[in-house]
């Protein structure tokens, strides 16, 4: 079969396009004949050396939807569409940047829909990671206010439609000013350029603070976004955008307001539910949910995505599809 392999940890150009031989099935395990998948920002540490445990070489691939091509446990039969996601996938056993995935059995979601290929493509992974973040990790509620820091990222794309159906005010921020008509047209009440700071800005409008900030830039901007919020607010921190992980003189009791909340949100497949994940797509499907894909690329352009990716270029998901 044919696969995305990154050869050692480094640059985009170490993913080489590579034929190599089939997984063969075990038991407790699914292979699926890969369709789509989508990239995640996590995939581009990964692929520096940057996450611990991993070897080289390795198919990376966090997610991918297909069809299954065989299961010997008999849950799931062959032609079926699926889903899979997370547990390890990518990182210690390849994962979805290849023509076939062999996958465990409790990753595995399946899912029926006539969408297209790339559109479920771009689905698994950001829906999973949005519904916890959202729900789990910051408990939203109707007529609170939500800030999303990195608001053109997929993942802020995305945040800012499920909460504005929920009743929420949104503030989204992104450091390009030529990305604010896209926030507004996806929904946010009001659009912030962020400069890495965005205290000032954000008072002017709510001068108590906002109930929920989802920081998806990271480190790099945490402290300004524990300096927005009102008291027993809360910021979770979901992404990595600024691709620094630690944060130096960070003072939990002074960094963090006097009855703030600060949690991260990390997902595994776990979080996620075959019924969640079906109700989800039907959304797509009615037009309700309307999914910012950037950009489609095909298998043998992975590298050229990643960079596409690590040069901070998108505007939404960039999704990889296999013929």
């Amino acid at each position: 079969m044919k696969a995305a392999v990154t050869t050692r940890a480094g640059v985009p150009n170490v993913i080489e396009i590579k034929e190599v031989p089939r997984p063969e099935l075990k038991s407790g395990w699914v292979l699926i004949k890969v369709m789509a998948f989508g990239l995640n920002r996590s995939e581009i540490f990964t692929r520096r050396g940057e996450s611990p445990g991993v070897m080289f070489p390795r198919i990376q691939g966090i997610e991918c939807v297909g069809i299954v091509e065989e299961d010997h446990s008999g849950t799931y039969n062959k032609g079926q569409q699926a889903a899979a996601i997370m547990g390890g996938m990518g990182r210690f056993f390849d994962g979805g940047y290849a023509e076939f995935a062999l996958v465990p059995l409790d990753i595995v979601f399946p899912f029926k829909s006539n969408l297209s290929w790339d559109v479920l493509g771009a689905i698994p992974e950001m829906f999973q990671t949005v519904s916890g973040s959202l729900n789990q990790a910051l408990e939203i509620e109707g007529a609170e206010i939500l800030l999303i820091r990195g608001g053109t990222s997929s993942i802020g794309m995305l945040a800012c439609q499920l909460a504005k159906t929920k009743g929420l005010t949104v503030i989204s921020t992104t450091r390009n000013e030529d990305k604010r008509q896209a926030l507004l047209d996806n929904g946010a009440d009001y659009v912030l350029i962020d400069s890495g700071q965005v205290q000032e800005q954000l008072l002017e409008l709510f001068p108590k603070g906002v109930n929920k900030v989802l920081e998806l830039i990271g480190t790099r901007t945490l402290k300004d976004s524990l300096k927005c919020i009102a008291p027993k607010g809360i910021v979770c921190m979901t992404g990595i955008l600024g691709n620094e992980w630690t944060m130096n003189d960070f003072t939990p009791m002074g960094d963090i307001p006097s009855l703030g909340r600060l949690t991260v949100y990390m997902g595994e497949s776990k979080n996620l539910s075959k019924e969640l994940l079906q109700e989800f797509i039907e959304e797509v499907e009615k037009g309700n949910i309307r999914l910012n894909i950037d950009r489609v690329f095909d298998l043998e352009h992975v590298p050229e995505a990643h960079q596409y990716m690590e040069d901070n270029k998108a505007k939404g998901k960039l999704v990889v599809i296999l013929n």
